[in-house]
């Protein structure tokens, strides 16, 4: 059965049982008291239903909802687990046994509960377990069934023979898993809700019965005799139920004049219970009183196909109430005086411009009655009308109005596109057991409220598109308004870009009706062009939109803005030595001691940002006694290089290459460099001639083995090897041709004078930096 919305307004009036009532329903409390109080063992069935629900793979849910009269029922009946018997439909072969456990225990709810009754209070048992049904053993094209059989029925039941020997089978039929080699996946309509009303003597009793698919499938429901099954009193509850077919439940016979009982007159009435077979809805006027059983099945088609069966089993107390009367409803003219609406004739034209409400005026006669108005659409959905007042106090009381009035309006979106709408105006009271009703269908046609567009505006100049160059900052402000004040958005977006990607941002303030949006954008390299391409237009696009009917209008500003960029590059111009060669940086050679300086310029005709910077190959600057120092700007950069020669070189590559960069901070650079080699002057590269023959023979020339710089006027006595930072001075050594020691001295200044031998002897100078120096010295007379 489809849903329905239901839109309801409550009327703040009220109708409570009488005492009347109070009195006949404890007397037939006490009556079904005595009738428990019998030996009949374990009267508590009110009725119930099973279901399987598919889970996922071979799993399933099999449920039994089984319901117990919490007055009349033995506390022994209540089971702590049911066993279900599974079937083989074609054969009535038995497969599986389930044992089923309580999971839960609840109380059935009235419709209305005001209308409670001390002798109808029914439980809710809920058994329930999960099994697998897997495909190699429930393939068979006729299908399965799952049977509970426990006794036994209320002893006051008056509409069956025997009532308290009378058991009751939960049956519930399913198909195979597996049809034609594939897998078939059903979940069993689930019925609901629970019955827990009473009908009274006379009145139109109605309860939705309908249940719900979770595959989609067709339900149809019919009246059938309940099903009693073997379990006795004596084995009320057998541990595995018998095959199908399972004995009926026998029908009390009537006295003469009466219609006999059976599947179509369960419950005698004027009409007698019957259930629509679309819907599920129970209707039934009963002409006696008393409590009766009656049973309901839910057949299940797939595409014409009958794939299963659940039934249900209830009952359902009839008794004698005070009259209750049912409340009137009438649509009072728009104009006084005018024809009163005729439902079934007339039909309401609701324009667009004129008056969209309806006044409705409704009464009961009974005393101090609770109304309740709803609407109920007929023959279309989405939209419905809407209450948009409510009225206060209590029909036919002491003080208080006979008639109460509401409004109901249409909604402004409400559009029937000439189409012919029908709504049903309901007004209920709030009488036992069941409320009754008033229903006036109104036909109408509406046509929805003007609406008019929204605006939009910017403040980006009337001269478009704008032109602006990277590194600039563009800001305007976007104006949207609704001239109906309806609900209203601003949004930014651009023809074949997205505004965010390039940075753009749009924020936003409401006042009233108006949004004011703030556009701001630093451009930057992502709105470049590419190399070589002509600029082109970027259209960043706001959009106002107000959607009050489901059907949006727009507004629309366009903002084109070119991005232009060029760029010069940068010129570097410095006092470093030219290159020797194309491929060969220059060769600066400084001595321990010495200091190299000089400077470098950048210009930049774009006045982009410049940065110099100087970097050595596989050394540090500092760690080579260099410094570096740089004042960078827009459009010029000067710098200062300067060496200081020391020993802190030694050990660093023989020649430290350093380049020179001048950086432009734009979107395609051109840096500018120059690179200089730098190294030390070691003054080991001077030639060394050691001399070999000294006359130590006291006329003052050559009379000494020595390198002091006094005697480097003899050409035979040249100056040994400067000390160069850690290649020093360490030592000399004298040796006799036979390898003894003679001479040993740490003292550059040295002096030997033969020792008055003449002889050939060899000598050994030692520098710290492991170099030596060696000969052959002769001493002559």
């Amino acid at each position: 059965m489809p849903f329905l919305p239901f839109l309801f307004v409550r009327l703040n009036l009220k109708k409570r049982l009488t005492r009347q009532l109070a009195g006949l329903l404890t007397g037939l409390l006490g009556l079904l008291g005595l009738l428990a109080a019998g030996p009949a063992a374990a009267t508590h069935i009110v009725g119930g239903e099973l279901d399987l629900q598919y889970v996922q793979n071979n799993d399933y849910r099999l449920s039994l909802n089984l319901y117990f009269d919490a007055v009349n029922g033995q506390p022994g009946a209540l089971d702590n687990a049911l066993t279900a018997s599974i079937f083989e439909k074609g054969t009535n072969r038995w497969l599986r046994d389930v044992v089923l456990p309580l999971s839960s225990n609840t109380f059935v709810n009235y419709t209305n509960p005001a209308c409670t009754v001390g002798t109808l209070i029914t439980r809710k048992l809920l058994y329930s377990l999960t099994l697998a049904l897997p495909a190699d053993t429930y393939q068979s094209a006729a299908g399965y069934y799952v049977a509970v059989e426990r006794c036994c029925r209320n002893n006051g039941i008056a509409n069956i023979v025997r009532p308290g020997d009378a058991a009751q089978t939960f049956y519930l039929e399913f198909p195979a898993v597996v049809r034609q080699g594939r897998v078939f996946r059903d979940s069993t309509p689930r019925t609901f809700p629970p019955l827990g009303d009473y009908a009274c003597l006379g009145e139109l009793f109605y309860y939705d019965f309908g249940g719900q698919d979770a595959d989609g499938d067709s339900l149809v429901y019919d009246m059938v005799t309940p099903l009693n099954g073997y379990s006795t009193p004596g084995v009320p509850k057998p541990g595995r139920a018998r095959p199908a077919p399972y004995p009926l439940v026998q029908w009390q016979p009537q006295p003469a004049g009466r219609p006999a009982l059976g599947p179509d007159n369960q419950i005698p009435g004027r009409p007698a219970l019957g259930i629509n077979a679309r819907t599920g809805r129970l209707t039934v006027q009963p002409t006696q009183e008393g409590l009766f059983v009656f049973g309901v099945r839910c057949q299940e088609f797939r595409r014409g196909e009958k794939i299963g069966e659940t039934r249900r089993d209830f009952q359902l107390y009839v008794l004698k109430c005070p009259r209750n009367a049912a409340p009137s409803l009438v649509l009072v003219p728009e104009t006084p005086g005018a024809r009163p609406y005729r439902p079934g004739r007339d039909t309401l034209r609701v324009t667009a411009t004129g008056n969209r409400c309806l006044r409705l005026r409704f009464t009961d006669a009974d005393p101090n009655s609770r109304l309740t108005a709803t609407v109920r659409p007929v023959n279309f959905g989405g939209l419905l009308p809407t209450f948009s007042t409510s009225t206060t106090g209590t029909v036919r009381a002491a003080g208080r109005p006979d008639t109460l009035t509401a409004t109901l309006c249409f909604p402004p979106c409400l559009d029937t596109k000439g189409q012919v709408y029908l709504l049903d105006v309901m007004v209920a009271d709030d009488g036992c057991s069941l409320p009754k009703r008033d229903t006036l269908r109104v036909a109408f046609t509406a046509q929805p409220a003007p609406d008019r567009p929204p605006t939009a505006s910017s403040t980006a100049g009337p001269s478009l598109p704008l032109r602006v160059r990277v590194g600039d900052v563009v800001r305007f402000n976007v104006l949207a308004a609704d001239p109906d004040a309806d609900p209203l958005t601003l949004q930014m977006s651009g023809t074949g870009f997205a505004p965010t990607d390039l940075g753009a941002a749009l924020s936003q303030t409401t006042a009233g009706n108006q949004i004011q949006g703030q556009f701001e954008w630093k451009v930057d390299c992502r709105a470049a062009p590419p190399a070589g391409a002509a600029p082109v237009a970027r259209e960043f696009v706001f959009t106002a939109r107000s959607q009050p009917c489901a059907e949006p209008q727009t507004a629309l500003v366009r903002v084109p803005i070119i991005v232009d960029y060029s760029n010069q590059a940068p010129e570097l111009t410095s006092t470093l030595p030219p290159a020797a060669a194309p491929a060969l940086p220059p060769l600066v050679r400084l001595s321990v001691g010495e200091t190299y300086t000089a400077t470098l310029d950048g210009t930049d005709a774009d006045r982009d940002a410049l940065v110099l910077s100087a970097a050595g190959e596989g050394f540090d600057l500092a760690a080579a006694g260099m410094r570096f120092t740089a004042q960078d700007g827009a459009g010029q950069a000067r710098a200062t290089f300067r060496w200081d020669a020391t020993c802190a070189a030694v050990g660093l590559p023989k020649e430290l290459l350093v380049t020179f960069q001048l950086a432009e901070s734009t979107c395609r650079p051109e840096p500018q460099s120059r690179s200089v080699r730098f190294a030390l002057i070691n003054p080991d590269t001077l030639a060394f001639d050691s001399p070999n023959i000294i006359t130590p023979n006291g006329d003052g020339l050559n009379d000494f083995f020595t390198f002091e710089p006094s005697q480097s006027e003899n050409a035979k006595n040249p100056v040994l090897p400067a000390d160069f930072c850690n290649a020093r001075f360490a030592d000399v050594k004298i040796f006799s041709r036979w390898g003894q020691l003679l001479y040993q001295t740490d003292n550059r200044q040295f002096r030997w004078g033969g020792q008055g031998l003449a002889a050939t002897y060899l000598y050994l100078i030692t520098f710290t930096d492991g170099r030596r120096f060696k000969g052959w010295l002769s001493v002559q007379p």
